[in-house]
């Protein structure tokens, strides 16, 4: 099948664009394959540490070069439910690699937060920049050198953006990703939603919250929302770094153990060893990356992304831009409704057809290049299967069809979408540059005319709120939330009592240079504003009362203000010394000092 002609010049504009850093990315790459992996010209001291614990037929078979090792890369702890089932992936990635023929071992753990332990809290400053620091640490494990092929043992948030900086960054090596899976259904997510706006009214109390809470994120696997970590899944699918179908089973299943088993077998397949030889940085090309934009599209997906995407496909040497994902949204429909999209959680998408059936959807329409190397072969279209437990705890897959989803108000089909255009935009003004994720927004929300009221901190909105001094039309300024100024948190505390006041009758909206993320919802928020205020951004002039208009039809975030006027003002500032200490922040000192800016990838790496 061949692209739609809108989206193969969109790839080739990128092509064309990256050529100088992917050309030598992809020397590197040619160089270190070159070189391979030769255990047995290790030192024998270097080869007895890194054998040391093995049993002696793997030391044995580790000696030479003709057994591939592969190394595990694991994200495992307790403090992220989507996680805690990798506790046990290890051992079954031994035994199944002990029955391919191969050998495989824990190369090393990178740290993984919670983002929704440590939300509203000092710790969710350290949450985007835990991005880089998972992806050095992946490389602390893998140069040992030890190891033929990588599989990554990640889900959430930063996590799987930060793996796959990594796995790019050793390049050489064949690499496939493998989750763990959503939790199963518990209490529905607008019903949770709703609990936290009454909390927030004071209606509820604090037992009757927890309650909720604790019925919604109840057990092993994904928050069943669609944020940033389900959209980490779809997006390794997408760019076919999953084994087809692989992305939503449920933790602690017979399927799900039995993709873990295959993906073992398959990583062995593309070694130097094996017969399909498929290292992932010469695999993940631009076509690849403009997949996984088309995904986040179809399925309204986190816009943390828009900074994810960015720092992960210049590990790889592709110059991706806003201005890419923001053409790329002109064209894709939407064709998933997932909370905070819609009513369903990720279960009911994989009920109704999944990541199957919109990759169906999405070749159909010519959105996808069907022309890509997966870890399953050549081609997105063994991508478009049901995938079912077979005999003897096999993996069988069937080809899903052209008809209607099992559930047309979950996953529709191209001709048929929930809107013409993607979900996330680029705003661009005399404020700066700016993401907003209009999915979940109704569209008479989305243009936002009102005076602005400037905040230094979320705090000081609630307070506001508290206080009974929001009850108007108003559109928020956040600022100094950007990376530099405090590691730019997620700032979802601001939902609900902003929700309340929409309810209320209120045109609201926000602005902010911190970040919101796949929950997004039914605000308009037009946040990662760039520059940033501490940058000396165009937001750091902003005055309360000012007007703005947020114009998510159009496109624009301006300050309606005399352009002589706003240019000659002073930036404000802001005292950020409370941001600098307490929770380890003052690790984190060097990246608040070099981070790049959002529509960079907000990286400190790949700035």
């Amino acid at each position: 099948m061949t692209a739609d002609p809108r989206i193969a010049e969109i790839t080739a504009r990128i092509v064309e664009r990256s050529k100088p850093t992917r050309e030598a990315y992809l020397d590197r790459v040619s160089q270190a394959i070159s070189k391979g992996v030769h255990r047995s010209v290790l030192s024998c001291g270097n080869l007895a540490h890194g054998f040391a614990v093995c049993s002696p037929a793997e030391k044995d078979a580790l000696s030479g070069d003709s057994v591939p090792n592969l190394g595990i890369i694991t994200a495992y702890n307790d403090m992220l439910s989507a996680h805690q089932p990798f506790e046990t992936f290890p051992e079954t990635i031994r035994t199944a690699a002990r029955e391919a023929g191969g050998v495989a071992q824990v190369a090393g753990g990178v740290p993984a937060m919670c983002d929704g332990v440590t939300q509203g809290q000092p710790g969710m400053e350290l949450s985007l920049f835990s991005r880089d620091l998972i992806a050095m640490s992946a490389a602390v494990g893998l140069s040992h050198n030890m190891f033929d092929a990588a599989v990554y043992l990640g889900v959430c948030d930063k996590i799987v953006p930060g793996l796959a900086m990594a796995a790019l960054t050793f390049g050489h090596l064949p690499t496939i990703f493998i989750p763990a899976g959503p939790m199963t259904t518990g209490q529905g997510n607008d019903e949770k939603s709703q609990i936290r706006q009454l909390y927030a009214e004071g209606k509820v109390g604090r037992k009757e919250l927890l309650e909720s809470e604790s019925k919604s994120y109840h057990g092993p696997g994904t928050c069943t929302f669609y944020g940033t970590a389900n959209s980490n899944q779809m997006l390794m699918e997408m760019m076919g770094l999953h084994m087809p179908g692989s992305s939503f089973i449920n933790p602690n299943t017979p399927l799900r153990d039995a993709l873990t088993k295959e993906a073992v077998k398959r990583a062995f397949a593309i070694t130097v060893n094996g017969n399909e030889f498929t290292p992932v940085g010469q695999m993940i090309d631009e076509r690849s990356i403009v997949n996984g934009v088309v995904g986040l599209h179809a399925t309204g997906g986190s816009t943390n992304h828009t900074m994810h995407l960015i720092a992960m496909a210049r590990a790889g040497g592709i110059q991706l831009t806003w201005q890419d994902i923001s053409d790329l949204s002109d064209i894709v429909p939407l064709l998933a409704r997932v909370y905070p999209n819609g009513l369903a959680d990720v279960n009911h998408f994989h009920a109704a057809g999944g990541m199957g059936y919109l990759i169906r959807q999405l070749l159909n329409a010519g959105y996808l290049h069907d022309d890509v190397r997966t870890v399953f072969g050549e081609g997105m279209e063994a991508y478009a299967i049901d995938v079912k437990l077979g005999e003897n705890g096999t993996v069988k897959r069937e080809t899903i069809g052209n008809g209607p989803s099992a559930d047309p108000k979950v996953l529709t089909t191209h001709d048929k979408p929930f809107q013409p255009n993607g979900g996330l935009k680029i705003l661009t003004g005399n404020i700066g540059k700016a993401v907003i994720k209009i999915s979940a927004v109704k569209p008479e929300r989305r243009v936002i005319e009102a005076p602005a009221v400037v905040f230094h901190d979320q705090q000081e909105l609630q307070d506001a709120f508290k206080a009974g001094e929001l009850n108007r039309d108003f559109i928020a300024v956040v600022r100094f939330q950007g990376p530099k100024s405090n590691g730019m948190p997620e700032l979802h505390r601001l939902t609900p009592p902003l929700g309340v006041l929409q309810d209320r009758g209120y045109k609201v909206a926000l602005v902010t240079d911190g970040r919101m993320s796949g929950a997004s919802g039914k605000v308009p928020a037009a946040i990662h504003v760039t520059p940033e205020a501490k940058d000396g951004g165009p937001i750091a002039k902003i005055r309360d009362g000012d007007m703005l208009r947020l114009d998510a039809e159009t496109g624009t975030l301006e300050a309606l203000v005399p352009a002589a006027e706003f240019d000659a003002r002073d930036v404000a500032s802001a005292d950020l010394s409370g941001n600098e200490f307490g929770m380890g922040r003052e690790l984190f000192a060097p990246f608040r000092h070099h981070v790049g800016t959002a529509d960079q990838g907000a990286s400190v790496v790949f700035g």
